[in-house]
């Protein structure tokens, strides 16, 4: 019953302010449309004043006469008072005058002055394209009360060239088409009003808060903490709007009386309402309502049983049964979640220890080589780095398994030394890491592999010297950064690269050098470390063609993922 009188009583309240919105609208609308004719005869009248005083045979020849460099004197400038307030007393509104030379110079009233500095640029330009038709300006600047507008005066002798200008100062009060809002609640205004939002007709000041009805396009607007009925209309002729509003009290006081009924009967029906589903709520849907929020919060991944008391014994021996079930289901995800972690560190200290000797047999082989081919005053340099190489490879992997990333391109840098020192000048290397990069965290040994497979297959690959380089810059991604390890050996063709990826996705390994286990390592740690934080991790990224090198790129979360902060 609510529900039905709610939806009628809005339905025949909005249908009867619509209907007399409307007729009150098109009634504005008319009174605009007048409004607009009788802006336009007082426009007419001013264009011809004006027009008048331009083609007058006395100012047509001293602006002739001006403009053929000849100096007008002061009888000559004195001789258009008399023109000019003969024209001025047919129309009382008309201030003043103003007739300036093509050159912007004031002729009368005798004074100094100059056209550029009386009004702005583009009004003169605006004036000059209209080749002699009337340009409404707005307020002068010099006198709040007083509208100009501006012509070119076109030299008949001189097929009709410019000449001059002609400025005419009119008081507000002449367009004062209504009176303006008296906060009354009847009857229309009629306000004229530019794009700047400044009330024109009148003497008042220009009213800023104008410029949102100007805006707007809702047919209700509210102005002055009241809600009036706007109709616009623009004058092409001084590009003014006309804006008619009326009171929307005025427009639908005939709606009063039905609106408080409906209000009334609508009160008292949610009244009503409000306690019959308060009744309602206390017996039987309050436990229901409980039982659902529980059941959300589940479907969220928040298992948490109801603790609401119930006081229906269907409704307790329901609550029963879900606590019981959600307790059964806390304590298996209990027990998967401990199985995947146990399996996961498991597997990942499995990958660690397959790397850790496949590293440690290339470097005693560097150590080897360079003992074979270097004398002995390079031996203790080598044997520092070896120990250093050591002791971060043989740490303990229960507190080093996460390093930062300034530790593990230490680590390269080293291993690179022992490779230079091997190669001699084949090998040539660079590494770019910045300070902010470098606290982000990484799995141990990540990288290194990565360059050893650069050197194995890239540098040693090539005839000639070659060139290995490690870049860490940040991600484009927010919070990430991104690697790349490239080097300028004989590169891969577009199916030895189809074959890698297969083999980072699980296929057999293509390498013909050492294990074949350095990328595929790699890749999975990277889905291993990073994937369980619940972000995507693409792993590496390839791009190799014939006799072009190899570059591998990789980015991480600069947090370490999940599996570094709970390690931590």
């Amino acid at each position: 019953m609510l529900v039905i009188i709610a939806v009628s009583g809005a339905f025949v309240y909005n249908r009867v302010s619509f209907l007399l919105k409307n007729n009150a609208e098109r009634h504005i609308q008319q009174t605009a449309v007048q409004a607009n004719g009788r802006l336009d005869a007082l426009i007419d009248q001013i264009d011809s004043l004006t027009e008048q005083v331009a083609n007058h045979p006395t100012v047509q020849q001293l602006l002739t006469e001006e403009l053929n460099g000849k100096s007008v004197s002061f009888n000559q400038r004195q001789s258009l008072l008399q023109i000019v307030s003969s024209y001025q007393a047919y129309m009382p509104s008309v201030g003043s005058l103003e007739l300036y030379t093509a050159d912007y110079r004031l002729l009368f009233p005798i004074k100094e002055g100059s056209l550029g500095i009386r009004i702005s640029n583009p009004y003169i330009t605006e004036a000059n394209t209209q080749k002699g038709r009337l340009v409404w300006i707005g307020v002068d600047p010099d006198d709040d009360g007083s509208l100009l507008a501006i012509r070119q005066v076109s030299l008949m002798d001189r097929w009709f060239s410019r000449g001059g200008y002609l400025i005419a100062r009119i008081q507000r009060s002449y367009f004062q088409l209504d009176d303006p809002l008296s906060g009354s609640d009847g009857g229309e205004s009629v306000l004229l009003v530019n794009d700047e939002g400044q009330l024109l007709g009148g003497s008042e000041e220009p009213q800023p808060e104008l410029l949102p009805l100007l805006a707007s396009e809702d047919q209700t607007v509210s102005f002055e903490d009241k809600e009036y009925v706007q109709v616009k209309l623009r004058s092409d002729k001084t590009n003014w709007t006309l804006l008619v509003l009326t009171p929307v009290s005025y427009v639908t006081k005939g709606i009063s009386i039905l609106r408080t009924v409906l209000l009334v009967s609508g009160g008292i029906g949610t009244v009503l309402f409000l306690l019959l589903s308060f009744v309602l709520s206390t017996m039987i849907t309050r436990p229901i309502i409980h039982l659902i929020r529980a059941m959300r919060k589940s479907r969220l991944g928040v298992l948490t049983p109801n603790s609401e008391s119930v006081s229906t014994m269907e409704l307790r021996e329901l609550n029963y049964t879900y606590n019981g079930m959600i307790a059964n289901m806390n304590d298996l995800i209990r027990v998967v979640y401990e199985k995947e972690v146990l399996q996961s560190r498991t597997e990942l200290k499995a990958l660690q220890a397959q790397i850790n000797p496949h590293f440690l047999f290339n470097t005693l082989e560097a150590f080897n080589w360079s003992l074979e081919e270097k004398g002995e005053e390079e031996l203790a340099g080598l044997v520092v780095i070896m120990s250093r190489l050591f002791r971060y490879i043989i740490g303990n992997t229960n507190s080093d398994e996460w390093v930062t990333l300034g530790e593990e391109m230490e680590q390269v840098r080293r291993y690179l030394k022992i490779m230079e020192m091997r190669m001699g000048d084949r090998l040539s290397w660079n590494i770019q890491l910045e300070l902010p990069e470098a606290a982000v965290p990484v799995p141990k040994l990540l990288i290194q592999p990565i360059v050893e497979n650069a050197i194995l297959h890239g540098v040693e690959g090539r005839i000639g010297n070659g060139a290995v380089s490690v870049i860490v810059t940040p991600s484009t991604r927010e919070g990430w950064t991104r690697i790349s390890i490239q080097d300028d050996g004989p590169g891969m063709d577009s199916d030895t690269l189809r074959s890698l990826y297969g083999a980072l996705e699980g296929g057999p390994s293509i390498s013909s050098k050492g294990t074949g286990i350095g990328l595929v390592n790699v890749q999975r740690r990277l889905k291993l470390y990073y994937e369980a934080e619940g972000t995507e991790m693409e792993g590496m990224r390839i791009e190799s063609s014939r006799s072009e090198g190899t570059v591998i790129t990789f980015e991480i979360p600069n947090n370490g993922g999940h599996t570094y902060e709970s390690g931590q």
